[in-house]
């Protein structure tokens, strides 16, 4: 990933920008919310430092190249309304995985099917990915409807594969392959 200036990704309804430290407040709306947390992988935030931490961690994962986070945003606002991107970047292999979170009161909107939309075409043209993978708690259909319907494929059950809030939990591994559709 030799990306210098953040990337910009634009839809019909959304711009997908960097989040910078003056949107932690937005950030923490919705990493502090219980329902949006529940499949996340870590517990609800208490305290808007911690969404700045988060903040910094985009912008480390850019700058050392493993990943790239974007905010969601409505076109015509700036408030951050979810995110989107690729942690685990590996250049040699051209695999990423991909994650995603959305404001709850923004859920069932197709908000985060265009988002997913833009940033899997990104991986595969700009990024020259050959895989993008998920993963995804057995519970938590809502993403696995999001991520099927982008084309991913469930590839299997990762038994007691990360550890949360002291509890191992299964996921699902979901895969896309650019050889699985065209990006033209």
């Amino acid at each position: 990933m030799e990306e210098k200036e953040f990337p910009v990704l634009e839809t019909e309804r959304l711009l997908l920008r960097e989040v910078k430290p003056e949107d932690a407040t937005s950030v923490f709306h919705y990493l502090s919310d219980e329902e949006v947390m529940e499949y996340y992988g870590i517990s609800p935030m208490t305290d808007v430092r911690e969404a700045e931490e988060e903040i910094g961690w985009y912008r480390r994962i850019f700058d050392e190249g493993t990943g790239i986070r974007w905010g969601i945003t409505l076109k015509g606002t700036s408030k951050v309304i979810g995110s989107c991107g690729f942690l685990q970047y590996e250049e040699r292999h051209a695999r990423s995985e991909v994650g995603a979170e959305l404001a709850k009161e923004y859920w069932r909107s197709g908000i985060m099917t265009e988002a997913l939309a833009a940033v899997v075409h990104y991986g595969f043209k700009k990024m020259a990915l050959m895989r993008i993978q998920a993963l995804i708690e057995p519970d938590n259909t809502a993403s696995q409807k999001l991520f099927e319907k982008q084309g991913f494929m469930q590839e299997g059950l990762l038994r007691k594969y990360e550890k949360v809030n002291g509890e191992f939990d299964d996921l699902y591994m979901y895969s896309l392959l650019r050889d699985d559709r065209s990006f033209e």
